[in-house]
């Protein structure tokens, strides 16, 4: 039982699955950066709520 060599279409299709995944991990990387600045720099605030008598 012999293994047959990669056919060049799953090459190519491996690169490219490769771009889209580094890409959606910078994404999520800068969305969760920003998300730790915006928490952290002390301007955010949870809103105050009112008690109602």
């Amino acid at each position: 039982m012999s293994l047959k060599p990669t056919h060049e279409l799953h090459s190519r299709r491996f690169g490219r699955n490769l771009g889209v995944g580094l890409v959606l991990a910078a994404f999520v990387a800068i969305v969760f950066g920003l998300t730790v600045v915006k928490v952290t720099s002390g301007d955010f605030a949870l809103p105050k709520i009112e008690e109602q008598n």
